[in-house]
């Protein structure tokens, strides 16, 4: 009776999958952890991997700016209308509701007839930066699906970078550069995502891909998701399997899908001309109206809902796994080595269960971290073989080199050790402490050596200043670029452009009028002391 009625839903179901498999094939949608179904020995569960369905997760996150105060209107300041510059009789003014731009406008549902913003405070400490950070956080790890998508009321900033965190803000990483001008922004070259392919996806590029002003068209920021899930899946997205098999076996490629955090550092407001206007700085500011972020909770395939309770998001997590992420096996159930869920094969997936556990007596502790052990007759001991994740060790309880401890983490977590990203012209190597700092060079600072002691300025790494507006000058009409060369007139050489070029090739004229400066001038005296002290300089 069991097998003939497991055999009518068998056909059933193969009747439902003969149309539902396109479908399935394309989105993948992995909505069951498990099922019942009838085998000749009777009822069974039957695991498949498991996920959330995409969501709009500006409902779960919190929002953090950076200065605290840069939101107009405390104290009440007036500002120009956006489509028109000179007209500067607008005013922001925080204690009245129809006047206020608080953070949250940034993210309500109200219809946008008429539409709400964030707006900042105005330019008006010009020539001082203006600059914000706006840091959106989940407290929980999620998974980006599709584009992130910022709408400024304003025109868009000259210079902004999208950047990411796996850490819950500890640590940053760019996601990507925006600017009017790449190269003299970021020293970077434009690039736009369609310049990219399968091999260079997680390449860091920088656009200029939107234009400056205040039309319509130019309010819109992308980050591009689908175009980079595209790469695998096709320009429709129609190849899932494809995608899934990377996503599966890549982990730097599901990384960079994957947040906890995410914030827009606004560098530059829009100016729209080449110098900023000093008598209308009312014109100058920051204005979000909209932020799209779409995602789902990172349950690692364990789980197909995500509860928020008490402002925090945690996954409802099945195959005998828990934990935020359900990145581990209950208790009772450690019968083998935790290990996330498989999209592959297409459309169910493997569900990966954790088993309960046969005897914990001499079991050796990898932390989830390697399936194998090895016994050391020398040692009389056992360890772990093959250790994942970017972890070593007997246990696999140490990170390895490049590598540190996420202080965030539980040790059997799969991101318990983080990259040290050590800026590669600032550091000596790309080794950093447990505390994430890298070992700098001379004249180099900071926690990934990417920023410059007092003294240096930052010029394909920090270099001594050999020039500046206080102690040295270039000299004979020379002038003074990025502290560390001096660009000289055409007739003059030399360091401080001290130096006439005639006297290198021996044809400088006794009339000419023109001669190197004495022997004991100071700036000589300074620059033999920079030079003995600081090294050959490099340009």
């Amino acid at each position: 009776m069991y097998l003939s009625r497991f055999l009518s839903i068998h056909a059933l179901w193969v009747t439902v999958s003969s149309v539902m498999q396109p479908y399935l094939f394309v989105w993948g949608h992995y909505d069951v952890c498990k099922s019942l179904i009838y085998t000749e020995e009777g009822k069974v569960w039957d695991y498949t991997a498991c996920q959330p369905e995409s969501t709009d997760m500006t409902k779960y996150l919190k929002v953090k700016l950076d200065p605290p105060d840069i939101t107009c209107g405390d104290p009440p300041e007036s500002f120009c209308a956006m489509g028109n510059p000179y007209m500067c009789n607008n005013e922001c003014d925080a204690s009245t509701p129809e006047l206020a731009h608080p953070p949250e406008l940034m993210f309500d549902f109200e219809g946008r007839h008429p539409s709400t913003f964030w707006q900042s405070a105005t330019w008006k400490e010009y020539p001082k930066p203006l600059q914000v950070n706006i840091t959106l956080s989940w407290s929980k790890t999620i998974e980006l699906t599709d584009n992130i998508v910022i709408t400024f009321e304003s025109g868009r900033p000259d210079q902004m970078i999208l950047e990411k965190s796996l850490d819950y803000g500890r640590t940053w990483q760019p996601y990507q550069y925006y600017a009017t001008d790449c190269l003299h922004a970021f020293h970077m070259d434009p690039k736009s995502v369609k310049d990219l392919s399968q091999h260079t996806v997680l390449e860091i590029i920088c656009t200029e891909e939107y234009s400056t002003g205040y039309s319509t068209n130019s309010k819109i920021i992308h980050f591009e998701i689908k175009d980079r899930f595209a790469f695998f899946a096709g320009p429709r997205l129609r190849n899932m399997a494809s995608l899934y098999g990377q996503l599966d076996t890549t982990k730097k490629l599901r990384d960079f899908f994957t947040v906890t955090d995410l914030r827009i550092r606004l560098l530059r407001p829009a100016v729209g001309e080449l110098f900023v206007d000093e008598l209308h700085l009312a014109r100058y500011f920051y204005a979000i109206s909209d932020i799209k972020v779409r995602g789902r909770c990172k349950c690692n395939l364990h789980a197909t809902s995500c509860l928020y309770d008490n402002s925090k998001l945690t996954c409802e997590c099945e195959h005998n796994t828990t934990g935020p992420d359900c990145g581990k096996c209950k208790k009772n159930y450690q019968g083998r080595p935790w290990s996330p869920g498989s999209y592959l094969p297409i459309p169910k997936g493997t569900a990966n269960t954790c088993i309960p556990s046969i005897s914990s007596i001499g079991n050796c502790e990898c932390f989830g971290h390697s399936n194998r052990c090895s016994y050391i007759d020398l040692l009389n001991t056992v360890i772990c073989v093959s250790c994942k994740h970017n972890t070593r060790g007997q246990h696999c309880e140490l990170c390895r080199l490049g590598y540190f401890r996420n202080a965030s983490a539980q040790l059997d977590d799969e991101n318990v050790c983080i990259e040290c990203y050590c800026n590669p012209l600032g550091s000596i190597h790309d080794r950093c402490n447990g505390s994430g700092y890298c070992e700098c060079k001379t004249g180099t600072t900071g926690p990934k050596c990417d920023e410059c002691l007092p003294g240096n300025s930052w010029y394909y790494g920090c270099q001594p200043n050999v020039c500046d507006n206080e102690l040295l000058h270039c000299q004979n009409g020379g002038t003074c670029q990025n502290n560390v060369r001096c660009a000289c007139p055409d007739a003059y050489t030399g360091i401080l452009c001290e130096k006439l070029r005639c006297e290198e090739a021996g044809s400088c004229g006794s009339s000419s009028g023109q001669g190197a400066p004495p022997r004991g001038s100071p700036a000589l005296l300074l620059l033999t002391m920079l030079l003995g002290t600081a090294g050959p300089l490099v340009f």
